[in-house]
């Protein structure tokens, strides 16, 4: 495009220059053959870009042209390629998502009436969509302490001991017992199955 412009622009200013010459020269014989010259100037401006493709190597540029066309075909390839790649990571997100909701609601009751504990939330990877559940490597459950439901009571006279007692920890049995209980649900190894708190 930036061709056309410079040889349109060539020819206009030539055009605008041999009329000023023309006005400038005094009547005589001289302003015929300044004309001849002139329209000669001209036409070889106007043919300039028919001579160029005929003093260049034909075979050089349709090579261009295909160089081209085969580069916006590799950018197009690379652009579908591209986006295949972002629909197929957020589909696996969304299967492994759904996955995770259905496991949750399988184990959820059990876990709460054998255990005290509520699933707040389950995280899954796997390494293949396809070969599920034996691809999964490792399911991280959050667990938290069920929360009872009381009326509102009266407030209670408080007594703070300040002796050095130290608060229950949560015993390593009670997390076995759930992570067995889980990886039983979930046909799953135990050794999968990562228990973490919080996670809301």
């Amino acid at each position: 495009m930036s061709f056309l412009t410079e040889w349109i622009t060539n020819i206009i200013v030539f055009v605008l220059l041999a009329t000023v010459i023309d006005m400038l020269l005094p009547s005589s014989s001289m302003q015929k053959y300044v004309k001849i010259v002139t329209g000669l100037l001209l036409i070889t401006i106007i043919l300039t870009p028919l001579l160029k493709l005929l003093t260049s190597d034909v075979d050089t540029v349709i090579d261009s042209f295909r160089i081209s066309g085969a580069s916006q075909n590799n950018s197009v390839e690379n652009l579908i390629e591209m986006k295949k790649k972002e629909i197929q990571a957020s589909q696996r997100a969304y299967i492994l998502e759904q996955m995770a909701v259905q496991m949750k609601q399988e184990a959820e009751k059990e876990l709460m009436e054998k255990s005290g504990k509520v699933i707040n939330k389950v995280n899954i990877a796997a390494s293949d969509l396809e070969n599920i559940p034996d691809s999964i490597t490792e399911v991280t459950v959050y667990l938290s302490e069920k929360k009872e439901e009381q009326a509102i009571e009266a407030v209670r006279h408080v007594e703070i001991d300040t002796g050095d007692k130290t608060r229950p920890e949560k015993t390593v049995e009670n997390m076995s017992l759930v992570t067995s209980l889980l990886a039983e649900k979930w046909n799953l190894s135990p050794e999968k199955i990562i228990i973490a708190e919080g996670g809301t």
